[in-house]
């Protein structure tokens, strides 16, 4: 079956693209609704805040174990009964994970919804690309687009008001009813490819799948919880970072040998692959890095409830959803994707920058608005064109096997960005303390004028002078730990933005598709 023929027109397309817009938002906002309820969720089921985190992690490791197979698994079972099949187990799980009694069954449930979710994001996107003709490919791509870049933000708000007017159980159970009429639609309108012969059970590559599941999930859990258990101090830690390593050696010998490999590893000798994969980790880094750090330091430091973080992200959404459109149509007039990639880049610097300049203990809310509508431009330019470069020059089945290395790396591109920021802040804020510290002197007039007016504020509320005097210099600390917390936040932000700006002379130097300036859509928008 031609490529072609899986072209749908009128309300069948139209149904075709909101079943598979919903099903790869239910997997991106499930990667954050989660994230606000946590709270709750540790008091209900008598978790520690350590056991509690486990929620976030186990999704992301069943996330990223399946996303390198997805080509495979689409091959193997074809793609319309794979995606329904995923749609189905991420649907039993959400039921799961609300009925769950204790800590390590919602954990245990949360890493077989991640398996489910993993397929729907790469899935998604083939089945939106087919379904529209070559001259609308564009649009295709800035659709699926929407989901991706808007789902990290609309989950902190959706949580916050689910867990702030109902209970936690209620962000899993509603993805009941989309999943039900979504695998419902997805057996009745979607179609799969004729793929080559599948593979026999004797044949299947089972090693390969061991060693893709302890390498990717054993790397998952170094990001996710390095910075909690003290990295290399503790044996957990040394044991799965040995494990990841050696797993991925192995792995790799073993795909580029065996002859019906897991993962097509060979693909990855097209140029514009191999680019595409790394800007799609540093798209994955600045994406999930800043939607994690904004909220965090809202949150932390400015004291605002998780509703009022998330809906602070929901404008710069809109904004990229507006860019949307815009970048597919200049795509599909030939403008070079390297050229948007390194504005966007250059954007997101600008965005970065400003960021630094304004975070202060007290930033007031208007101070933000701005800066993060730069933020959704210049995700705008960056997602829809790094996915247009590369994908542009594969042919045929290699397509859905590059969309699984740059789904996989944007992904892992995110586990790295939130890993680091923890660690950094935390670094940091030990190092800017104790700078701070050391320029406090007892005898500096200034400071003894401090805490003398603060003692007498107390002692004017009643207190004792002794203990007005301890408690001015408790609020003194307090003052120099939130100073050097926001010193570390500002570091965050300056050293994203400089990472972006390196990056703009290496796109720069990638060489066009040799059709010219004009992008092949109908293979690049998979």
């Amino acid at each position: 079956m031609q490529q072609e023929s899986l072209v749908e027109y009128g309300g069948r397309r139209v149904i075709i693209t909101i079943t598979a817009i919903f099903c790869a938002l239910l997997e991106i906002v499930d990667t954050t609704i989660v994230n606000v309820a946590l709270n709750d969720m540790k008091g209900n089921l008598g978790a520690t805040l350590n056991e509690v985190g486990w929620v976030i992690t186990a999704y992301a490791i069943g996330n990223v174990i399946v996303v390198p197979m997805t080509s495979w698994l689409s091959q193997q079972f074809g793609r319309r009964n794979y995606f329904a099949a995923s749609i189905m187990l991420f649907t039993v799980c959400s039921f799961l994970c609300g009925n769950a009694h204790g800590i390590w069954e919602l954990v245990f449930f949360r890493l077989i919804q991640g398996m489910g979710g993993g397929a729907l994001l790469v899935t998604s996107q083939t089945i939106i690309t087919e379904s529209y003709p070559q001259e609308k490919r564009g649009m295709a791509q800035a659709i699926y687009g929407l989901g991706v870049i808007v789902g990290p933000t609309l989950g902190p708000p959706l949580g916050g008001y689910i867990v702030d007017n109902f209970s936690w159980p209620f962000i899993f159970y509603i993805n009941i009813p989309i999943g039900v009429i979504a695998t419902l639609l997805t057996l009745q309108f979607v179609r799969s490819p004729k793929y080559g012969v599948k593979k026999a059970i004797n044949e299947v590559d089972w090693l390969g799948i061991g060693l893709l599941a302890a390498a990717v999930g054993s790397l998952q859990y170094v990001l996710e919880r390095g910075q909690e258990d003290d990295w290399f101090d503790s044996t957990a830690i040394v044991v799965l970072t040995v494990v990841a390593v050696l797993g991925f050696f192995f792995f790799i010998w073993r795909e580029l040998t065996y002859k019906n490999p897991i993962v097509e590893l060979r693909v990855l000798k097209n140029n514009n692959l191999r680019v595409g994969t790394i800007l799609s980790f540093i798209l994955g880094f600045g994406l999930y890095g800043s939607t994690f750090i904004i909220p965090l330091y809202t949150q932390s430091t400015l004291g605002w409830t998780a509703t009022q973080a998330g809906m602070l992200m929901i404008p710069a959404s809109l904004m990229t959803a507006f860019m949307m459109p815009i970048i597919g149509q200049l795509l599909q007039r030939g403008v070079p994707q390297q050229y948007l990639v390194a504005i966007g880049m250059a954007i997101f610097f600008v965005y970065s920058y400003w960021g630094f300049k304004i975070i202060t203990p007290d930033t007031g809310k208007d101070a933000f608005f701005w800066m993060l509508m730069v933020r959704g431009v210049g995700l705008g330019l960056l997602f829809i064109p790094i996915t247009t470069l590369s994908l542009s020059t594969l042919k045929g089945q290699q397509i859905g096997q590059g969309a699984s290395f740059t789904g996989m790396m944007r992904q892992l591109g995110g586990s790295f960005g939130v890993a680091m920021i923890t660690t950094f802040i935390a670094r940091k804020t030990v190092s800017h303390r104790s700078d701070l510290v050391s320029n406090l002197s007892v005898n500096n007039p200034d400071v003894q004028n401090r805490v003398h007016a603060m003692q007498n504020s107390f002692i004017a509320k009643g207190m004792s002078p002794d203990v007005a005097l301890k408690s001015a210099y408790q609020m003194l600390d307090y003052s120099v730990g939130k100073q050097a917390v926001v010193q570390s936040y500002m570091d965050v932000f300056l050293y994203l933005g400089v990472l972006f700006l390196v990056c703009i002379p290496f796109v720069l130097m990638v060489k066009q598709n040799k059709k010219g300036g004009k992008v092949d859509l109908s293979e690049a928008m998979h």
